[in-house]
């Protein structure tokens, strides 16, 4: 028979050599696996029929294994251990937040809401590896597409086919201005207002930059309101306070970075506030969509706490 027709061994079959290899005694192997004694016999003596191999000697006394049966037992125990591996594989893949999880997060959101995701994390999913890259949107879309990473967290709407998005909150923007400003710490601030102002933004590429041009249209400015840039909000609070301009700040943004220097106040817009959505998002159809759902939902109820619009599932 040539190998390529040649039966392959079951891994009952495997399973009773390798009991009766370790225990040469067909009674204590049999009770080992949970197995009749004639059915463990049957069991090895089709395997040596189907291998075309002796593995046993048997005698009235003992039972020896031949020297094939000695080799090949190594390679029995070999298969049965990579076949538990994979049932354990299978399992940690059943059961939810284990393994790893690559999230990504846009730099005007990570420091803002990392503190709060990663509190969720290590209370309630404390056998989930979280792997976080911060990264631009552009960036994080192609991570996500390409399989480089799982989930998203975000401003939204993004706008691409195949990408689900699990919308979270709305937050509203404020202005933060000089001590000096006309519109320092004012209340109910007409959008009108940003056609006058000085603004100060993000570098290109960031989304929050994009949104705050948004804004400015919306409000009836045509131009580009940029002169100087920054990298990060940090930057850009310390630009303002220094006296080079305004900025529209996230509200989540707003404590960490405003009380660094005394040298600002925060103006708020009338309603309905200039604001964003952050979301998570993921691919159409991931296989674990349904932990990345409950992952959004546990996400909402810890986001209460910060000054934003908590969304519906």
């Amino acid at each position: 028979m040539s190998n390529g027709k040649r039966r392959q061994p079951s891994l009952a079959q495997l399973r009773a050599f390798a009991a009766v290899a370790e225990h040469l005694h067909f009674r204590d192997a049999a009770a080992a696996i949970g197995m009749s004694q004639p059915a463990l016999s049957g069991a090895v003596s089709t395997l040596e029929e189907t291998l075309g191999v002796t593995l046993l000697e048997r005698t009235t006394r003992k039972v020896l294994l031949s020297p094939a049966g000695e080799r090949l037992a190594v390679r029995a125990k070999a298969v049965l251990d990579a076949v538990g591996a994979l049932m354990e594989e299978a399992e940690a893949v059943r059961a939810p937040f284990t393994g790893a999880l690559r999230l990504g997060v846009i730099p005007t959101v990570a420091p803002y809401l990392l503190p709060t995701v990663l509190r969720l994390v290590h209370d309630r999913y404390p056998h989930l590896d979280l792997q976080v890259h911060e990264e631009q949107t552009a960036n994080l879309v192609e991570g996500l597409n390409s399989g480089r990473l799982d989930l998203l967290l975000l401003a939204v709407p993004l706008g691409v086919p195949g990408v689900v998005e699990l919308p979270l909150f709305d937050e509203d923007f404020v202005l933060v201005t000089p001590l000096d400003h006309w519109l320092g710490g004012r209340e109910g601030i007409p959008r009108e207002a940003l056609k006058e102002l000085n603004l100060l933004l993000l570098d290109e590429g960031h989304c929050l930059r994009d949104q705050a041009l948004d804004i400015c249209r919306e409000a009836g400015r045509e131009d580009a309101p940029v002169t100087t840039t920054a990298a990060g909000l940090s930057t850009l609070v310390q630009l303002v306070a220094g006296g080079l301009g305004c900025t529209l700040l996230p509200r989540t943004a707003l404590k960490l970075e405003t009380t660094r220097s005394s040298h600002l106040l925060t103006g708020y817009f009338a309603d309905p506030a200039p604001s964003r959505r952050v979301a998570f998002a993921m691919r159409a159809g991931a296989a674990r969509s349904a932990e990345y759902a409950e992952l959004a939902g546990a996400l909402r109820e810890a986001l209460r706490a910060l000054p934003v619009r908590v969304l519906a599932g």
